[in-house]
């Protein structure tokens, strides 16, 4: 008779646990650097949900870019899995360089919702312009939680961490941009 390995609990709720933090990593996986302890720590803490923030955007971006319906469709459709396609990759550049400073990143699903601070959207269906409204709001939160995580690594010595930050939001910016021109509709008055 063969014994059942016990399955972890699932923490139910947004507990922090060494997983959620980031820093310290494990021995096995805590790259060297020459930030000190309390400057990895912070670095990781202001990079991790911005990068959970990145999952959530990028679900919330391909679930309206799957079920999109309306006269804009082709243009909306397009322009949203481009949006996803960017958002994506920023994820694995930001994850490696938290890793490359001796933090970690995320691991599951469920440590992304502990971290995310763009709320999801499971409303069967969604209205065009409320696709383009949701999405400009959450890219505006994302942009100014961005320039907070640039000023954070800044002050901790994390000038390589604050130059990818500063791409992103670049990238952000960009979508802000035209999400804000297509939410304005047939009201391109002078």
């Amino acid at each position: 008779m063969s014994k059942l390995k016990k399955q972890p609990q699932v923490s139910k709720g947004k507990t922090e646990n060494k997983a959620s933090k980031g820093y310290p990593a494990p021995p096995q996986l805590a790259t060297p650097t020459d930030l000190k302890p309390d400057e990895v720590k912070n670095v990781v803490s202001a990079v991790n949900p911005l990068i959970a923030d990145a999952f959530a955007l990028y679900a919330k971006t391909k679930n309206f870019h799957w079920h999109l319906s309306g006269s804009h469709f082709r243009d909306y459709h397009l322009m949203f899995d481009e949006q996803a396609d960017a958002i994506f990759e920023s994820i694995d550049i930001l994850s490696e360089r938290v890793r490359r400073i001796g933090g970690t990143t995320i691991r599951s699903i469920s440590h992304i919702s502990q971290l995310q601070t763009i709320k999801d959207n499971n409303d069967d269906f969604v209205d065009p312009e409320e696709m383009i409204a949701e999405l400009l709001s959450d890219n505006l939160h994302i942009a100014k939680n961005q320039r907070e995580a640039i000023d954070k690594t800044e002050k901790n010595r994390d000038t390589p961490t604050s130059n990818l930050l500063q791409d992103q939001l670049d990238q952000t910016e960009r979508r802000i941009w035209f999400l804000f021109e297509i939410s304005r509709g047939g009201k391109n008055g002078l």
